[in-house]
């Protein structure tokens, strides 16, 4: 097992996604992200079914960085309880693994 992880959300329109992508991104939180064209989803929301156009989220970041992906996605998006449903990343070809912890921020130190 490694410590990565790929993250799904969903949010409603394509210029929102990209706004979430690319704060992810700036802060270091997302390795990558990748976005979906719209798809279709069905849900249940304050009593009723809802059936809406989304567009999905697959975001690769680690594990550590799961509060901070949370905070940071709570504060872009516009759903009231946003998604984010986290999954791991069991193993991968070690030079796509190195290339994320390359471009992601680096974990916490050890106190000494």
């Amino acid at each position: 097992m490694t410590d990565k992880i790929v993250a799904f959300s969903t949010c409603s329109t394509q210029d929102e996604a990209l706004k979430i992508a690319r704060r992810l991104l700036e802060l270091r939180l997302a390795a990558c992200v990748s976005i979906s064209q719209p798809i279709r989803s069905l849900y249940h929301w304050q009593g009723a079914i809802q059936d809406d156009a989304e567009f999905m989220l697959v975001i690769k970041s680690r594990r550590d960085l799961v509060p901070q992906l949370a905070a940071a996605l709570r504060e872009v998006h516009s759903y009231t309880t946003p998604e984010l449903v986290i999954l791991p990343i069991l193993d991968g070809l070690p030079d796509y693994l190195a290339w994320m912890d390359a471009e992601l921020a680096p974990p916490p130190r050890p106190l000494a």
